[in-house]
């Protein structure tokens, strides 16, 4: 009978099933056991009152029958369950009445148990000194992960990551399977407040099936997962993921938990921009907090937080914060406690209370990303305030560099882009800040490098990443004709997210920045270097030519956004239709005001560009604009970016040639193209599958793709070429041992991008150059397939001639209809 007990949490239905079956048969002590069992097997299974009232009969059974200890050992269960039901008073009170009672392995269990309440009432502080050494590994376990858990949220990482690791041994020396997954579920928390976010996420990865079958620690692995969506900038993932589970937990009668998952989401809804929302929910966790005094202190933090986003600056808001800050203070809360005492800080600052301001602001920190910018941004706000210029250049440094290194670790080019959604204040500031052209320039490419700047070793390839990708593109391939496949699509697009966030890197340190402008006027010759900087609400240009860096104010940024749309919908339109009156029309009237606003003021001549947008400019199709119509130029997400596409070295690779399917011309257009590289490799018609195109393009010193082309707002790496067995997606191009030199992709929208806060470009044309390639050739819009097979062959004439691929797209002869064809990264160089 006692080994159900053991069971209990890692096979509950099996354990529930047999316990049912005893629990009314057998000696008193028999029945007591079995009852314990389904007690403790129904918290597993979510069903949390029912084994509350299990429980409940076993006391009344084992106290009628005069078994004093096993009522203690029914009362040692119960301290569990009445804590993850929220009444801790009543399971300080089991644990109370237990005590006297217990002794051996049962006192040490009971000893855990307790330190499990107090960690959840948020007392951090009282859960490190009950921990004392035992026998029992399972009981020597659940006490080091208390204390490990208590002590990282008190802000003490390190040692709280070794409590756990210390656990994990005893678990694994013991064999107990289970506990050992617990435990590696609370080092991911850990590691996710380190900012080590591709461990965070393989652990949960790992660990959610090992805790198949039990809902309660499944539901805590998840409001763990959801942190760490919030901490990788995936705050609407985190709110889908939380409202599931909220409704899971609420069911089951399992109101710690759903205080705690209540918390978490306010936080995702702040981070998500929804304050109103933050604020409703974060008063609800405080409810549900009722006794929960610490942890009730976190939710009113995050109530604070919404009222600053939703812009409350009173002095009321000032004096809650810290308020707060003291509170949270004394009950251990380290990290939210700076949070809270940075935030008073702005309110001060606000009000214009500089003397306040900085004694608040004085050595506040933080043990993640978000807090440490927080903290940086407010400090530089404070010097800006007081006049201290290179105070605040000093700060916004400290806060780009901080998410620097964040991101360096992050091998996912989507955590990288979302990562750099932590910069964006300091480097506003940063910008400024900048009071001359050069200046200006190098605190936008400091901002834009965070997500630009690509790792310095590549990760290995990941057969399980490979499997999943092929298996979507099967499924892909069939939801046209199969639409009951959509949910299994999705399913796999999930697995292929989470297996590519797993993935670590690093990075190359930038040793300053000193060196970027001379390199960049060295390499530019007689071209023109200009980047396109959004500065508050206004856009501005910087221009480098013949050594001389200059700025000049285009005006504001929405009236340019607008026009790129409409200029993107008459491009579009002219694909389709290219005798279109109407859309010729328009688009002559949208790209002389283009023309007008962005590149009149910057009296570019005669010479060949190099263009770095923002925002909404990388959408647009160059092009258009009446006079780059027959320019060479090239377009990159930064100047360091050109400088590493154009270093790129010569290659004496293969050449291949690639058609898709159901695209008329595809086939016309590769035969041209093949005249002018007799000595291709071809892949068309059944054999162009995308595992055969991945190996043609490893190594190639041209590739040219004639294809569909699809692209996904909302995650622009499943952005894809169609080929024979489905697409072939932004992620394969992560297999790539050596990306082509020059990849030319013949295909609508192939060269789109999405565009993260922060200023990172996310899609296959900046996944192809941070893998290595030097130039690629793709369109923005779509575009006509018998345009594109005209201006390919154009484009390959000129290019077999010796042209730079710049040069060769420029002149070869182009339709209104292949308007959408832009030349990227290095471009100015022989292919």
């Amino acid at each position: 009978m006692s080994e159900l007990l053991a069971l209990a949490a890692v096979d509950p239905r099996g354990v529930y099933a047999t316990a049912s079956a005893l629990r009314e048969t057998g000696r008193p002590e028999e029945r007591v056991v079995a009852l314990r069992a389904l007690g403790l097997a129904g918290k597993e299974l979510g069903r949390l009152s029912e084994g509350v009232v299990h429980l409940r009969e076993a006391l009344r059974i084992a106290e009628s029958a005069g078994l004093p200890y096993a009522a203690a050992q029914v009362r040692m269960n119960l301290v569990g369950l009445l804590a993850t039901s929220g009444d801790l008073e009543g399971a300080l009170a089991a644990a109370d009445a237990a005590a006297p009672v217990l002794t051996g392995a049962d006192a040490d269990r009971l000893l855990a148990n307790r330190a499990y309440v107090l960690a959840r009432s948020g007392r951090v502080r009282e859960v490190a000194r009950i921990a004392r050494t035992c026998t029992d590994p399972e009981v020597v376990v659940g006490l080091r992960i208390n204390t490990g858990l208590a002590t990282a949220y008190a802000g003490r990482l390190g040692r709280g990551e070794a409590d756990l690791r210390g656990a994990l041994a005893v678990a694994e020396q013991a064999g107990l399977r289970h506990q050992a997954a617990m435990v590696r579920h609370n080092l991911a928390f850990v590691a996710m407040r380190r900012g080590d976010l591709p461990r965070a996420l393989a652990l949960y990865e790992e660990i959610e099936p090992e805790l198949a079958g039990a809902d309660e620690r499944v539901c805590q692995m998840r409001i763990d997962r959801a942190e760490a969506l919030i901490a990788a900038r995936l705050p609407g993932e985190a709110r889908a993921l939380l409202a599931g589970t909220i409704e899971r937990l609420t069911a089951g009668g399992y109101r710690c938990d759903t205080a705690d998952a209540l918390l978490l989401l306010a936080h995702a809804e702040l981070a998500d921009g929804d304050p109103r929302a933050a604020a409703a929910t974060a008063r609800r966790a405080q409810e549900e907090f009722a006794d929960r005094t610490g942890c009730a202190l976190l939710a009113e933090q995050v109530g604070l937080r919404a009222r600053w986003a939703d812009g409350d600056r009173s002095a009321g808001l000032l004096t809650a914060s810290e308020q707060a800050a003291e509170r949270l203070t004394r009950y251990g809360w380290a990290s939210a406690a700076a949070d809270a005492r940075t935030l008073a800080g702005l309110v001060a600052l606000a009000r214009g209370d500089h003397r306040h301001a900085e004694r608040l602001l004085d050595r506040v920190g933080g043990d993640t990303v978000s807090a440490r910018v927080a903290s940086l941004h407010a400090t530089a706000l404070l010097r800006l305030a007081c006049g201290d210029r290179p105070g605040e250049a000093a700060a916004v440094r400290a806060g780009l560099r901080a998410v620097d290194e964040h991101a360096a670790a992050l091998a996912a080019g989507e955590l990288r882009g979302r990562a750099a959604g932590w910069a964006a204040e300091p480097a506003e500031l940063g910008l400024r800040l900048a009071t001359g052209p050069r200046a200006l320039l190098v605190a936008a490419e400091r901002a834009r490098a965070i997500a630009d700047r690509p790792p310095a070793v590549r990760p290995p390839r990941d057969r399980r990443l490979g499997g999943l990708l092929a298996e979507l593109r099967r499924v892909t391939a069939e939801v046209p004709d199969r639409p009951e496949l959509l949910a299994a699509q999705a399913r796999l697009e999930d697995a292929v997210r989470a297996r590519c966030r797993r993935l670590s890197s690093s990075r190359d340190a930038v040793p300053g920045w000193g060196w970027l402008i001379p390199a960049l006027a060295e390499t530019l010759g007689e071209r023109m270097f200009v980047e396109f900087i959004r500065v508050g609400t206004e856009l501005v240009a910087v221009t480098l030519a013949n050594g001389r860096c200059r700025h000049r104010s285009l005006g504001p940024y929405d009236q340019v956004r607008d026009d790129v749309r409409l200029l993107r919908f008459a491009v579009s339109r002219l694909a389709r239709d290219p005798g279109g009156a109407p859309a010729r029309s328009s688009l002559a009237a949208t790209a002389k005001r283009l023309q007008t606003r962005l590149l009149d003021p910057l009296r570019v001549g005669d010479r060949p560009v190099v263009l770095s947008p923002v925002g909404a400019l990388h959408g647009l199709p160059w092009s258009a604009l009446p006079s780059l119509t027959d320019r060479p130029m090239t377009v990159v997400p930064s100047a360091a970016g050109w400088l590493r596409a154009i270093r790129v070295p010569p290659s004496r690779g293969h050449t291949t040639l690639i058609a898709g399917p159901d695209l008329a011309h595809a086939e016309d257009e590769i035969a041209a193209v093949r005249a002018r590289h007799p000595e291709a490799r071809i892949l068309t018609g059944p054999v162009a599958t995308a595992e055969a195109v991945r190996r043609a393009f490893d190594g190639a010193a041209v590739a040219h793709v004639a294809a569909h082309g699809v692209f996904r707002s909302g995650n622009a790496l499943f952005s894809g070429l169609r080929l024979a067995d489905g697409p072939l997606f932004t992620y394969d191009l992560e297999h790539l041992e050596r990306a082509p030199r020059l990849l030319v992709l013949s295909a609508c929208d192939a060269g789109r991008a999405e565009i993260y806060e922060g200023e990172a470009v996310i899609g296959m044309v900046t996944a192809a150059l941070g893998f290595g390639t030097a130039t690629v050739v793709a369109a923005v819009t779509p575009v006509g397939d018998a345009a594109a097979r005209d201006l390919m062959t154009g484009f390959h004439e000129r290019l077999a001639a010796g042209a730079t691929p710049a040069e060769a797209l420029a002149s070869a002869p182009r339709s209104p209809s292949a308007l959408g064809f832009v030349c990227f990264g290095a471009g100015h160089d022989r292919a």
